[in-house]
């Protein structure tokens, strides 16, 4: 199938510019956050089981204190009780030494992050980084032949779209921030997709990853986040750190 063929039939850009606008309005939504918790227990375990742990404590001591002399607590029961209370002392110890743990581990991510700022990352993402009036993705065609790259905006609206002829294998794709009618864009975080189109007229969906500069890294309660420029990814998804 020649270059020609998939631009006079739109079905692969017209799937690419969909997929990029499906992207879109899933990169846009899951950013508010929830309502917090009604309590201050629901917010922070750790502050619940030590209100529990007082509480046990004030009413095994007020129990000791109001014992009727001719008549002391159950031995057995008494032990059950100690049992208990050294649980619960335990668990909050616990709980302490990995809170601590964690904050340590960020601080090391966040240091070993900081050694990436400057440098070129390439990262899974469905969504690609102007940087400088440049955004770059790379794609794997396990067959040579074109495929349609479009780009959208947060809004679904197309940007960008075109073809080219890929190479079985890994490919490289370099966008110069423009829009279709030649306008430069902002730089900034647009939503891509990359279809191939098969033999038979179908299209295919070929996933890929972003190239730019890592500006920065953000520890965030779902894990530390690599900045590019106004797109972030989270440090699983970095595949490769360059110079």
């Amino acid at each position: 199938m020649s270059l020609a063929s998939i631009t006079q039939n739109s079905a692969a850009l017209s799937a690419a510019t969909a997929a990029a606008a499906a992207s879109a309005a899933t990169n846009g939504t899951g950013s508010s956050t929830g309502g917090t918790g009604s309590t201050t227990a629901a917010a922070n375990p750790l502050v619940a089981l030590s209100s529990n742990f007082s509480d046990f404590l004030q009413m095994l001591m007020t129990q000791l204190k109001n014992q009727s002399p001719t008549s002391p607590m159950d031995t057995n029961e008494f032990t059950s009780e100690l049992v208990q209370f050294s649980g619960v002392e335990q668990q909050i110890n616990t709980n302490g030494s990995l809170t601590s743990l964690i904050q340590l581990t960020q601080a090391g991510e966040t240091m070993q992050g900081s050694s990436m700022t400057g440098k070129q990352v390439t990262a899974t993402s469905t969504q690609i980084a102007v940087q400088n009036g440049t955004g770059t993705l790379n794609f794997s065609d396990p067959t040579a032949g074109p495929v349609a790259i479009a780009i959208t905006n947060s809004s679904g609206q197309q940007l960008y779209a075109t073809t080219m002829t890929a190479t079985a294998g890994q490919n490289s794709w370099s966008w110069n921030g423009q829009n279709n009618a030649g306008t430069q864009l902002p730089d900034g975080v647009y939503s891509a997709a990359v279809m191939s189109e098969n033999a038979n007229g179908t299209t295919s969906a070929l996933p890929f990853t972003v190239t730019g500069t890592a500006t920065g890294v953000e520890s965030l309660s779902s894990g530390m986040q690599l900045e590019m420029g106004a797109l972030t990814v989270p440090f699983s998804s970095v595949q490769s750190v360059g110079n």
